[in-house]
């Protein structure tokens, strides 16, 4: 047997320095690393440390994404930048990468091209040959992966260098943590001042379409997301989007979204939020819409309040690398939804009652007219009429024919004035009731427009509150003004029952009809109608057809 060679003590000693030094230097990497609280600057002190520490040419770090499947983040050191640009897109975790995602251990290699799972390098890449990867692990959890190629002097990597790159990995694993705790927190802190900014903000809006726009505008920003808007219901046009920011925002304000097959339609029926990572692949959403507005990802969160659907919030696409949102997201819109559907309540019952107050004013006027007319003119031009009768039996059959024909005018004139009173505030709704006042109304039509009217009441004997038999007087009066406007009917049904603590009133006409979806509600005189109804807490839908006639339901509780 031959003798083993005895190391020269100088030989252990200079390896036992080497040893130190590098052991040194692992604890000032690591003691670097944890110093930093930003994540792009702990990733790069890491990649910095493990080309420094193995003496490798090329070093990076890739970020596992949310689905642990791919990468979020690649961070590179050892290229320069017309390098990286000329490369182009960074690895998304195929190849030699996508095995250390997978597996998550080491993996060292001589070459890696010779490795049968390696996809090879785009062009422009330099080349590579020897390789190690170790992976970035904190109590079972997968954060990233090291990469090291090419290392200096040598043709492969060696187990101290993957011991060493280890030790660093895991303080690096505690550092990214620490790092992704501290800018968790600090954008908590910046979202919950954010919110209460917005809802300092929202408290004195009490205009609603601005109120909508520092919604939407605010949270975007908050979420980070390409386009948001708000879509609300509008009668039984469906929901209309009202306001929106982003990208090309101007051009969906106003869209409507079919009821039959929107995805927010659905939501705002189930009033919960939902969030959607590929809106492809939903079959709820209508692709068509999404298409037009570019839509992968969403958001869908109803504002609700006191069990009202009041609308839905949608946020489309997150900005960056990856466009799903996250539970972080979907929480700050949840969050920030609450407050924003308090101000928009509250924006309508301002609204509302500033528009109750309104239209009392104006009855309250008509009212005083009404007595004034019916009072005071109408007693006048009777006194005329009277004197007009003595003056015909005493003078000429001239004369008498001249006050014949002026008698014919004040007779005339008499009744404009009592059909005007009656139009203004009829007497027989302030004596009588509903019922009464709509009888006189469909006589005075049908006599004035030669337009058949059949009118049924089962209303009952109890009368109804006074604002609830204006908004129905009023509704059956400006749903007969229609009629003789745009109907050319020959016959108009008006029915009134009771449905519980509901009065349902119906108006058909058997005229020509109309598109719904192509006519201008102003015109027709329905904004009005919705309007007065909806400050007794009723709803108005419309029902036609080209040549088919029109249908007006309007339901108003009785309480």
């Amino acid at each position: 047997m031959g003798r083993i060679p005895q190391l020269h003590p100088a030989y252990d000693a200079a390896v036992a320095q080497t040893e130190q030094d590098r052991l040194r230097d692992v604890l000032e990497a690591a003691i670097s690393v944890t110093s930093e609280l930003s994540i792009d600057a702990v990733l790069e002190r890491i990649v910095e440390a493990a080309a420094q520490l193995t003496d490798a040419r090329y070093a990076a770090l890739g970020v596992i994404d949310r689905t642990g499947t791919g990468l979020e983040r690649f961070v590179t050191t050892g290229l320069d930048d017309e390098t990286v640009t000329s490369i182009g897109d960074p690895p998304r975790g195929r190849g030699i990468l996508g095995v250390l995602i997978r597996e998550a251990r080491p993996l060292r290699l001589t070459e890696i091209s010779a490795d049968e799972r390696s996809v090879g390098f785009p062009p422009n890449h330099p080349p590579m040959h020897s390789f190690l990867g170790v992976p970035i692990l904190l109590r079972g959890v997968a954060y990233g992966n090291l990469y090291l190629t090419e290392k200096a002097g040598a043709q492969e990597f060696t187990e101290e260098d993957e011991e060493i790159v280890q030790l660093l990995a895991a303080q690096a694993a505690v550092a990214i943590e620490n790092a992704r705790l501290y800018e968790s927190a600090t954008r908590w802190l910046d979202q919950l001042q954010s919110l209460a900014d917005v809802g300092n903000a929202l408290a004195t809006e009490l205009d609603l379409p601005k109120l909508l726009e520092l919604v939407v505008t605010r949270l975007r920003d908050l979420i980070d997301a390409r386009l948001l808007y708000i879509a609300m219901p509008e009668g039984d046009r469906g929901l209309v989007i009202r306001t929106a920011t982003g990208e090309h925002a101007s051009d969906y304000v106003g869209i409507t979204l079919e009821a039959d097959r929107s995805k927010t339609a659905r939501v705002l029926e189930r009033r919960r939020s939902e969030r959607v990572d590929s809106i492809l692949d939903d079959p709820e959403v209508d692709q068509a819409t999404a298409r037009q507005m570019g839509a992968r990802t969403g958001i869908w969160v109803p504002l609700v309040i006191r069990d009202r659907a009041i609308g839905v919030l949608v946020a489309q696409d997150k900005l960056g690398p990856d466009a799903r949102f996250t539970d972080e997201d979907l929480r700050i819109a949840e969050a920030f939804a609450e407050r924003a559907t308090v101000a928009i309540d509250l924006s309508e019952r301002v609204a509302r009652d500033a528009l109750r107050r309104v239209v009392a004013g104006q009855e309250l006027e008509r009212r005083r007219l009404a007595r004034e007319l019916h009072d005071e003119t109408g007693q006048a031009l009777t006194s005329i009429l009277l004197g007009l009768r003595a003056i015909e039996d005493k003078d000429s059959e001239e004369i008498g024919r001249s006050l014949a024909e002026l008698r014919e005018l004040v007779v005339e004139t008499l009744q404009d004035v009592r059909r005007l009173a009656v139009e203004l505030r009829p007497k027989a709704l302030d004596d009588f009731g509903l019922v009464p006042a709509l009888e006189r109304l469909a006589e005075t039509f049908a006599e004035q427009t030669g337009i058949r009217v059949h009118l049924e009441a089962a209303l009952g004997d109890a009368r109804l509150s006074a604002d609830v038999e204006t908004a129905v007087y009023r509704i059956v009066q400006e749903a007969l003004t229609n009629v003789i406007k745009h109907a050319q009917a020959g016959t108009v049904s008006v029915v009134l029952t009771r449905k519980g603590d509901r009065v349902v009133v119906v108006v058909e006409d058997d005229g020509k009809g109309f598109d719904p979806g192509r006519t201008d509600d102003a015109r027709l005189g329905l904004v009005g109608m919705r309007e007065r109804i909806a400050l007794v807490d009723g709803r108005v839908s419309v029902e036609s057809r080209p040549g088919e006639g029109t249908t007006i339901v309007a339901e108003v509780p009785t309480a």
